[in-house]
């Protein structure tokens, strides 16, 4: 089986929710999620911003989906870093 450890997003957002709520519901999706959000441009309306998030088994669809209710959307899948595991027999 393969997982998903670490995933850089690049996400654009409105203004609220602030850049801390965004992250705090994005580690709310996991229970050993580390969220790292670095808000990179700002317009009127929007936030351009990073997000690193790091665990066990990250559940891309559920981030996504998270991205999504918060009002945001998904640009780019910047970075990822998997691992394989063989399964016990």
């Amino acid at each position: 089986m393969v997982y998903v450890k670490r995933i850089l997003l690049d996400v654009l957002k409105p203004h609220q929710p602030n850049a801390l709520e965004f992250s705090q519901a994005i580690a709310n999706v996991g229970v050993d999620y580390r969220v790292h959000l670095i808000v990179l441009e700002v317009d009127e309306n929007t936030e351009t911003i990073q997000i690193e998030v790091t665990g066990s088994t990250i559940d891309f669809e559920a981030i996504q989906s998270t991205i999504k209710d918060l009002g945001g959307s998904l640009h780019s899948i910047d970075e990822v870093e998997v691992q394989s595991e063989i399964d016990p027999v």
